[in-house]
């Protein structure tokens, strides 16, 4: 899969799975039950894919989902994780792209409904 199949993907965490869907179809692509149980956390990285669950850290490919390490955060007990990175975080300026899109994209069907 391509770096602009990312944009493809929506990843989920649940019941102990990490999974990646089609964004269009709702298919899943791959699913990782490595984790086995517990509330997942996820955090796309750039070209990693974070996800926290019990207690552990696990860093997969966002492509094919296989682990590519993993820690067990020992001592740091359980419970829901938050994450955080520098890459995790939306460009500049995409959420104001994302918002004007839709805003004229509302803005359109209102005029077409309009014109009905």
């Amino acid at each position: 899969m391509s770096i602009d199949k990312l944009d493809q993907l929506i990843f989920v965490g649940l019941n102990g799975y990490a999974a990646a869907l089609d964004r269009d179809t709702g298919e899943i692509v791959w699913s990782n039950n490595e984790m086995r149980s517990g509330y997942v956390t996820v955090l796309l990285d750039g070209d990693r894919l974070i996800v926290s669950t019990n207690g552990f850290i696990y860093c997969l490919d966002p492509y094919t989902g296989n682990t590519l390490w993993h820690n067990p955060m020992t001592g740091f007990g359980y419970g829901p994780t938050s994450l955080a990175s520098r890459r995790g975080q939306s460009q500049p300026g995409e959420l104001q792209a994302a918002a004007a899109a839709q805003a004229a994209a509302a803005a359109g069907a209102a005029v077409m409904a309009g014109a009905s």
